[in-house]
Parts: structure tokens; C-alpha cells; sequence
């Protein structure tokens, strides 16, 4: 179960960057035997200790079978509560516009305290 909370948070890239050259350029390594669920765009990522869960992609001419197809509606499941989480934290204007005037390369500064606040307001709500 995702509880909202982020974990992990990579340095910023453009938006042009795509996901998995930048899974690629950090070299992400797995302590624990984790899952990851990734979207198509990882195809190709392997990892020695976590499992990587991807959906299945219907081939040419042909339909998913119906565990495939419920399959792939729990994967969008939990994404959707990912993509979720990136929305709450770029409630945060400066996250999302682009940056002028005297705070170049602050991207990572921005969004490590955009990602806190997140974090901040998830332990405030559970306890309130």
C-alpha cells in the first residue's frame, strides 16, 4: 500500500529528460528484494535485488487476455496514486514554473523542500 510519503528523490532534470535515462544516469541499487512498478517507458531496467513489475503491452493484431487486462488495471491503479503524490507536491508554484531571475541552479533546493512540506503535511494529517 503507498502511503504518500516520498522516499527518494533524484537531482532535477529538464523536462525533456526522459524517466529512464535518468533511472540510467543514477545508477539506482536496491538494498531489499522491493517491487518497483515502472511504466513502459523502463523497458529494458533489470535489477539484481528488486523485482521490477511492468505491464503487459498488447501485441500487433492481438488482445491481452483477461488476468492480463486486470492486471494491468492494478498497475494503474497504484500509479495513478503516484502521479497523485507529484500533483500534491507541485501544488508549489516554484516547482512547476520555470525559474528566473536569481535562483538558477536552485532546482534541487526547491523541490527537496516542496518534497518536504509534502512529507510534512501527510505526518500533520494523520495525527490531526
Amino acid at each position: 500500500m503507498i502511503d504518500g510519503e516520498i522516499l527518494y528523490l533524484s537531482p532535477t532534470y529538464a523536462g525533456s529528460v526522459h524517466d529512464k535515462n535518468i533511472c540510467d544516469n543514477e545508477s539506482l541499487s536496491f538494498m531489499k528484494n522491493i517491487p518497483v512498478i515502472v511504466d513502459l517507458g523502463f523497458k529494458g531496467l533489470t535489477s539484481e535485488k528488486a523485482q521490477i513489475i511492468m505491464p503487459y503491452k498488447r501485441k500487433k493484431n492481438q488482445n491481452l487476455s483477461m488476468e492480463q487486462e486486470a492486471f494491468n488495471t492494478w498497475i494503474s491503479g497504484v500509479r495513478v496514486k503516484v502521479e497523485h503524490i507529484l500533483g500534491s507536491v507541485k501544488i508549489n508554484r516554484k516547482v512547476k514554473d520555470k525559474f528566473r531571475g536569481r535562483l538558477f541552479a536552485r532546482e534541487d533546493d526547491v523541490m527537496l523542500v516542496a518534497c518536504a512540506l509534502h512529507n510534512l503535511k501527510l505526518k500533520v494529517n494523520k495525527y490531526v
